[in-house]
């Protein structure tokens, strides 16, 4: 494979408008980052979370990493986007029995909804995004701490658990990229930890993890801050016209570990300049 641009994310991404109702944007924002790597962001007049996906062309199959808020293709026509920019890439690069692997960040709703569009798509594999399912396909049940590998043919994901934000949470190493996929365990947001000290331990392994690969990217799967420092947008916002940038540095990971430790044992919501950590493991926490 090979690329004839040189990517970049400075991009502007859909990110709703004043009407609903009026709002003019396509269902789903489709950047292509490079030839081979897509970029997918769910519009917010049809969910306020508007995640974004990540759909990766390798020389054997494709994979498409979570498939948004949505069920209904009527309202989020998620299979034929995708199916649009394979046959694309395929008309590039043309070969039999190309497949689709469907993968997920962690089985919350805005994560898996659109899974039922794929069921019945030929070629295709969805990998259930619970505990049980993804865990036996990646191989963490018999060692969590591995790194799992998932080969595209040519370009090999590397797979992690990192629990916390929920516990079936992977993030995924894309080396073409050198994209660090964390879903919602670390993005531009409010950090909604379930489980703290999984939540600590993650954020120590990927740091360790950084450190031996060439990360370029650290993209979560929404972006709730605005530019100024330490304010967000309300939940469910519909309209988002101050974001800052979805990419997230290795540095902000260290700022995260930094984050947990002035937080300590204290529950409730925990304000820092790029990101909000809200814990949902104690009592007393809002």
């Amino acid at each position: 494979m090979g690329s004839a641009q040189e990517p970049t994310l400075d991009v502007r991404w859909i990110h709703g408008s004043p009407s609903a109702k009026h709002n003019t944007d396509p269902d789903i924002q489709v950047y292509p980052y490079d030839a081979h790597s897509v970029i997918l962001r769910q519009n917010m007049a049809i969910d306020y979370e508007a995640p974004f996906l990540f759909l990766l062309f390798g020389e054997a199959r494709a994979v498409l990493i979570d498939t948004g808020a949505t069920a209904s293709a009527a309202y989020f026509p998620l299979r034929r986007v995708v199916d649009e920019v394979m046959e694309t890439w395929l008309a590039a690069h043309p070969r039999d029995g190309y497949e689709l692997l469907v993968l997920h960040t962690h089985p919350h709703g805005d994560h898996v909804a659109g899974d039922g569009q794929f069921a019945d798509r030929p070629g295709t594999t969805v990998v259930d995004a619970a505990r049980d399912s993804a865990w036996e396909f990646f191989g963490f049940h018999d060692d969590p701490d591995g790194v799992a590998r998932v080969d595209l043919g040519g370009r090999v994901l590397e797979c992690l658990a990192t629990p916390g934000h929920h516990e079936a949470a992977v993030s995924f190493f894309d080396p073409w990229t050198g994209f660090l996929l964390t879903g919602d365990t670390v993005y531009p947001g409010r950090l909604y930890i379930e489980d703290w000290a999984a939540f600590t331990r993650t954020v120590d392994r990927l740091i360790d993890f950084c450190a031996g690969r060439p990360v370029t990217h650290v993209l979560g799967c929404h972006i709730e801050m605005t530019r100024q420092p330490g304010r967000d947008y309300p939940i469910r916002t519909t309209y988002q016209p101050d974001e800052p940038p979805l990419q997230m540095a290795v540095e902000q990971l260290r700022d995260i570990r930094a984050a947990i430790a002035s937080v300590g044992d204290r529950p409730g919501r925990h304000v820092f300049d790029d990101f909000i950590i809200c814990r949902s493991d104690l009592p007393d926490s809002v």
